[in-house]
Protein backbone atom coordinates (compact mmCIF):
# COMPACT_ATOMS: atom_id res chain seq x y z
CA UNK A 1 0.00 0.00 0.00
CA UNK A 2 1.28 4.10 -0.54
CA UNK A 3 3.12 4.93 2.85
CA UNK A 4 0.70 7.22 5.02
CA UNK A 5 2.54 10.58 5.21
CA UNK A 6 3.52 10.16 9.10
CA UNK A 7 4.94 7.53 8.11
CA UNK A 8 7.40 9.04 5.19
CA UNK A 9 9.74 9.83 8.17
CA UNK A 10 10.40 6.92 9.58
CA UNK A 11 10.78 5.23 6.03
CA UNK A 12 13.18 7.95 5.27
CA UNK A 13 15.37 6.70 7.98
CA UNK A 14 15.19 3.38 7.47
CA UNK A 15 13.62 2.45 10.29
CA UNK A 16 10.70 0.91 8.46
CA UNK A 17 10.91 -0.58 4.55
CA UNK A 18 7.66 -1.34 3.66
CA UNK A 19 3.78 -0.43 4.61
CA UNK A 20 1.99 -3.50 4.37
CA UNK A 21 -1.51 -2.63 5.35
CA UNK A 22 -3.40 -0.70 7.69
CA UNK A 23 -4.79 -2.48 10.77
CA UNK A 24 -6.80 -1.09 12.64
CA UNK A 25 -8.08 2.50 13.37
CA UNK A 26 -9.01 3.46 16.80
CA UNK A 27 -10.33 6.41 19.53
CA UNK A 28 -6.67 7.24 19.89
CA UNK A 29 -4.64 6.11 16.69
CA UNK A 30 -4.20 3.89 13.58
CA UNK A 31 -1.90 1.28 13.38
CA UNK A 32 -0.12 -0.13 10.23
CA UNK A 33 1.62 -3.71 9.62
CA UNK A 34 4.78 -2.92 8.16
CA UNK A 35 7.96 -4.82 7.40
CA UNK A 36 11.39 -3.67 8.76
CA UNK A 37 14.25 -6.05 7.30
CA UNK A 38 13.31 -9.58 7.48
CA UNK A 39 10.83 -8.53 9.96
CA UNK A 40 7.02 -8.03 10.33
CA UNK A 41 6.31 -5.11 13.35
CA UNK A 42 3.60 -2.75 13.84
CA UNK A 43 3.64 1.27 13.70
CA UNK A 44 0.97 2.96 15.91
CA UNK A 45 0.32 6.50 14.13
CA UNK A 46 -0.99 8.49 17.19
CA UNK A 47 -3.63 11.01 16.37
CA UNK A 48 -3.43 14.70 17.20
CA UNK A 49 -5.60 15.54 20.22
CA UNK A 50 -7.90 17.19 18.59
CA UNK A 51 -8.84 14.11 16.52
CA UNK A 52 -8.85 11.91 19.41
CA UNK A 53 -11.71 11.14 20.90
CA UNK A 54 -10.05 9.44 24.26
CA UNK A 55 -12.13 10.83 27.27
CA UNK A 56 -10.60 12.81 30.22
CA UNK A 57 -7.17 12.79 29.11
CA UNK A 58 -6.43 15.09 32.68
CA UNK A 59 -7.03 12.50 34.82
CA UNK A 60 -4.50 10.19 33.47
CA UNK A 61 -1.59 13.18 32.95
CA UNK A 62 -1.57 13.84 36.93
CA UNK A 63 1.37 12.43 38.23
CA UNK A 64 3.35 12.66 34.85
CA UNK A 65 6.13 14.95 34.59
CA UNK A 66 8.91 16.50 32.73
CA UNK A 67 12.46 17.43 34.20
CA UNK A 68 12.76 20.94 32.14
CA UNK A 69 10.94 23.46 33.86
CA UNK A 70 10.26 25.80 31.18
CA UNK A 71 8.01 22.78 29.49
CA UNK A 72 6.56 21.80 32.37
CA UNK A 73 5.49 26.21 32.71
CA UNK A 74 4.24 25.44 29.02
CA UNK A 75 2.28 22.86 29.73
CA UNK A 76 0.42 24.15 32.64
CA UNK A 77 -0.49 27.26 30.66
CA UNK A 78 -1.72 25.30 27.86
CA UNK A 79 0.95 27.62 24.98
CA UNK A 80 1.54 26.07 21.69
CA UNK A 81 4.68 24.53 22.83
CA UNK A 82 3.20 23.59 25.77
CA UNK A 83 0.42 21.32 24.10
CA UNK A 84 3.15 20.17 21.87
CA UNK A 85 5.04 18.99 25.02
CA UNK A 86 2.41 17.48 26.31
CA UNK A 87 1.83 15.16 22.99
CA UNK A 88 5.18 13.99 23.25
CA UNK A 89 4.50 12.94 26.89
CA UNK A 90 1.13 11.19 25.98
CA UNK A 91 3.29 9.26 23.15
CA UNK A 92 6.58 8.86 25.93
CA UNK A 93 3.80 7.34 28.27
CA UNK A 94 3.12 4.29 26.62
CA UNK A 95 6.85 3.65 25.67
CA UNK A 96 7.90 3.90 29.48
CA UNK A 97 4.90 1.72 30.29
CA UNK A 98 5.58 -0.78 27.63
CA UNK A 99 9.31 -1.19 28.88
CA UNK A 100 8.42 -0.93 32.46
CA UNK A 101 5.72 -3.66 31.83
CA UNK A 102 8.57 -6.36 29.65
CA UNK A 103 10.96 -5.69 32.48
CA UNK A 104 8.31 -7.16 34.81
CA UNK A 105 7.37 -9.70 33.40
CA UNK A 106 4.08 -8.39 31.45
CA UNK A 107 2.89 -10.02 28.48
CA UNK A 108 2.99 -6.78 26.13
CA UNK A 109 4.46 -5.83 22.65
CA UNK A 110 8.15 -4.79 23.05
CA UNK A 111 8.69 -1.04 22.08
CA UNK A 112 11.61 -0.42 19.37
CA UNK A 113 11.36 3.00 18.75
CA UNK A 114 8.58 6.68 19.29
CA UNK A 115 9.56 8.83 16.08
CA UNK A 116 7.80 11.66 15.14
CA UNK A 117 4.67 10.79 17.32
CA UNK A 118 5.10 6.99 15.90
CA UNK A 119 5.41 4.07 17.68
CA UNK A 120 7.06 1.25 16.41
CA UNK A 121 6.80 -1.89 17.96
CA UNK A 122 6.81 -5.73 17.51
CA UNK A 123 3.47 -7.29 16.25
CA UNK A 124 1.77 -9.93 18.08
CA UNK A 125 1.14 -12.70 15.79
CA UNK A 126 -0.35 -16.48 16.11
CA UNK A 127 2.06 -19.23 15.21
CA UNK A 128 1.08 -19.35 11.33
CA UNK A 129 1.95 -15.10 11.53
CA UNK A 130 -1.37 -14.19 11.36
CA UNK A 131 -2.15 -10.93 13.33
CA UNK A 132 -3.30 -12.38 16.69
CA UNK A 133 -6.86 -11.70 17.50
CA UNK A 134 -8.70 -9.41 20.07
CA UNK A 135 -9.76 -11.38 23.04
CA UNK A 136 -13.26 -9.57 22.48
CA UNK A 137 -13.27 -11.65 19.10
CA UNK A 138 -12.58 -14.94 19.98
CA UNK A 139 -15.12 -17.41 21.79
CA UNK A 140 -14.01 -18.90 25.27
CA UNK A 141 -15.09 -22.42 26.92
CA UNK A 142 -15.93 -22.02 30.48
CA UNK A 143 -12.51 -23.69 31.26
CA UNK A 144 -10.98 -21.09 28.64
CA UNK A 145 -12.29 -18.20 30.68
CA UNK A 146 -11.24 -18.89 34.01
CA UNK A 147 -7.71 -19.48 32.48
CA UNK A 148 -7.77 -16.54 30.97
CA UNK A 149 -9.27 -14.38 33.66
CA UNK A 150 -6.46 -15.61 35.81
CA UNK A 151 -3.94 -15.09 33.54
CA UNK A 152 -4.57 -11.50 33.76
CA UNK A 153 -5.52 -10.85 36.96
CA UNK A 154 -1.61 -12.23 37.60
CA UNK A 155 -0.37 -9.94 34.66
CA UNK A 156 -2.50 -6.88 36.15
CA UNK A 157 -0.96 -7.83 39.78
CA UNK A 158 2.86 -7.35 37.79
CA UNK A 159 1.77 -3.84 36.30
CA UNK A 160 0.74 -2.79 39.47
CA UNK A 161 3.86 -3.88 41.40
CA UNK A 162 6.23 -2.61 38.67
CA UNK A 163 4.42 0.60 39.65
CA UNK A 164 1.57 1.16 36.99
CA UNK A 165 -2.39 0.70 36.23
CA UNK A 166 -3.41 0.46 32.68
CA UNK A 167 -6.49 2.76 32.91
CA UNK A 168 -8.06 1.53 30.26
CA UNK A 169 -8.16 -2.34 30.22
CA UNK A 170 -10.81 -4.44 28.74
CA UNK A 171 -11.73 -7.30 26.26
CA UNK A 172 -11.04 -4.27 23.58
CA UNK A 173 -6.97 -3.76 24.05
CA UNK A 174 -6.10 -7.83 24.84
CA UNK A 175 -4.85 -9.67 21.97
CA UNK A 176 -5.02 -13.73 22.35
CA UNK A 177 -2.14 -16.05 20.88
CA UNK A 178 -1.30 -19.68 21.58
CA UNK A 179 0.86 -18.30 24.66
CA UNK A 180 -1.94 -16.21 26.64
CA UNK A 181 -3.20 -13.22 26.40
CA UNK A 182 -1.18 -10.44 25.73
CA UNK A 183 -2.07 -6.72 26.72
CA UNK A 184 -1.71 -3.48 24.64
CA UNK A 185 -2.54 0.45 24.61
CA UNK A 186 -0.87 1.94 27.48
CA UNK A 187 -0.82 5.35 26.18
CA UNK A 188 -3.14 6.10 29.59
CA UNK A 189 -1.33 4.51 31.88
CA UNK A 190 -0.56 5.93 34.85
CA UNK A 191 1.80 5.60 38.10
CA UNK A 192 -0.02 3.83 40.75
CA UNK A 193 1.72 6.08 43.90
CA UNK A 194 1.44 9.91 41.93
CA UNK A 195 -2.28 9.89 40.36
CA UNK A 196 -5.23 10.01 43.37
CA UNK A 197 -7.54 8.11 40.89
CA UNK A 198 -5.33 5.02 40.80
CA UNK A 199 -7.33 2.95 43.29
CA UNK A 200 -10.51 3.47 41.31
CA UNK A 201 -8.69 2.88 37.63
CA UNK A 202 -7.28 -0.30 38.69
CA UNK A 203 -10.85 -1.45 40.33
CA UNK A 204 -12.37 -0.33 37.22
CA UNK A 205 -9.55 -2.21 34.82
CA UNK A 206 -10.27 -5.54 37.14
CA UNK A 207 -14.25 -5.11 36.84
CA UNK A 208 -14.16 -5.16 33.57
CA UNK A 209 -12.39 -8.23 33.19
CA UNK A 210 -14.71 -9.50 35.49
CA UNK A 211 -17.71 -8.66 32.84
CA UNK A 212 -15.98 -9.89 29.93
CA UNK A 213 -15.13 -13.32 31.55
CA UNK A 214 -18.55 -14.06 33.98
CA UNK A 215 -20.18 -13.98 30.38
CA UNK A 216 -18.43 -17.58 30.36
CA UNK A 217 -18.07 -18.37 33.94
CA UNK A 218 -20.73 -16.97 35.51
CA UNK A 219 -19.21 -17.76 39.15
CA UNK A 220 -16.69 -14.65 38.41
CA UNK A 221 -19.44 -12.36 38.64
CA UNK A 222 -19.10 -11.49 42.50
CA UNK A 223 -15.51 -11.54 43.21
CA UNK A 224 -13.42 -8.66 44.00
CA UNK A 225 -9.86 -8.81 42.77
CA UNK A 226 -9.55 -5.05 42.24
CA UNK A 227 -10.51 -4.22 45.76
CA UNK A 228 -8.23 -6.93 46.91
CA UNK A 229 -5.30 -6.51 44.96
CA UNK A 230 -5.47 -2.29 45.46
CA UNK A 231 -5.83 -3.37 49.28
CA UNK A 232 -2.47 -5.61 49.41
CA UNK A 233 -0.77 -3.15 47.46
CA UNK A 234 -2.07 -0.07 50.05
CA UNK A 235 -0.95 -2.09 52.81
CA UNK A 236 2.82 -2.87 51.21
CA UNK A 237 1.50 -6.46 51.33
CA UNK A 238 1.54 -7.08 47.58
CA UNK A 239 4.00 -9.03 45.53
CA UNK A 240 3.69 -11.17 42.41
CA UNK A 241 3.36 -14.54 45.02
CA UNK A 242 0.75 -13.28 46.42
CA UNK A 243 -2.35 -15.75 46.54
CA UNK A 244 -5.81 -13.87 46.16
CA UNK A 245 -9.41 -15.34 46.89
CA UNK A 246 -11.20 -12.72 45.13
CA UNK A 247 -12.74 -11.68 48.79
CA UNK A 248 -12.76 -8.67 50.59
CA UNK A 249 -13.99 -8.50 54.15
CA UNK A 250 -16.50 -5.47 54.39
CA UNK A 251 -15.84 -2.72 56.91
CA UNK A 252 -19.21 -2.33 59.35
CA UNK A 253 -17.59 0.48 61.30
CA UNK A 254 -19.49 3.52 61.13
CA UNK A 255 -17.67 6.16 58.97
CA UNK A 256 -16.44 9.21 60.76
CA UNK A 257 -17.74 12.21 58.62
CA UNK A 258 -15.92 14.70 60.48
CA UNK A 259 -12.69 12.93 60.20
CA UNK A 260 -13.01 12.68 55.73
CA UNK A 261 -13.83 16.37 55.54
CA UNK A 262 -11.08 17.36 58.15
CA UNK A 263 -8.99 14.93 55.70
CA UNK A 264 -10.18 16.81 52.67
CA UNK A 265 -9.78 20.06 54.21
CA UNK A 266 -5.61 19.41 55.12
CA UNK A 267 -5.14 17.99 51.38
CA UNK A 268 -6.48 21.05 49.95
CA UNK A 269 -3.93 23.63 52.65
CA UNK A 270 -1.26 21.16 51.78
CA UNK A 271 -1.81 21.66 47.70
CA UNK A 272 -2.60 25.47 47.83
CA UNK A 273 0.76 25.75 49.73
CA UNK A 274 2.50 23.08 47.38
CA UNK A 275 1.36 25.54 44.13
CA UNK A 276 2.34 28.68 45.59
CA UNK A 277 6.03 27.20 46.81
CA UNK A 278 6.04 25.71 42.97
CA UNK A 279 5.34 29.01 41.79
CA UNK A 280 8.07 31.51 44.09
CA UNK A 281 10.67 28.84 42.44
CA UNK A 282 10.02 30.18 39.18
CA UNK A 283 12.55 32.27 37.58
CA UNK A 284 11.66 35.53 36.09
CA UNK A 285 12.20 36.33 32.80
Amino acid sequence: MKTPKRLLPLQEEGMIDEVLSQLMSGKEAIVYVVRCGDQIRCAKVYKDASQRSFKQAAAYQEGRTVKNSRQARAMQKGTKYGRKMQEEVWHNAEVDALYKCAAAGVRVPIPHICFEGVLLMDLVSTEDGAVAPRLNDVALSHAQALVYHEELIYQVVLMLCAGIVHGDLSEFNILLNEQGPVIIDLPQAINAAGNIGAASMLERDVNNLRSYFSQFAPELAHTQYGKEIWKLFAAGLLTPETVLTGKVAQDKRPVNVRAVVEEIELARQEAEERQRYLESRQPEY
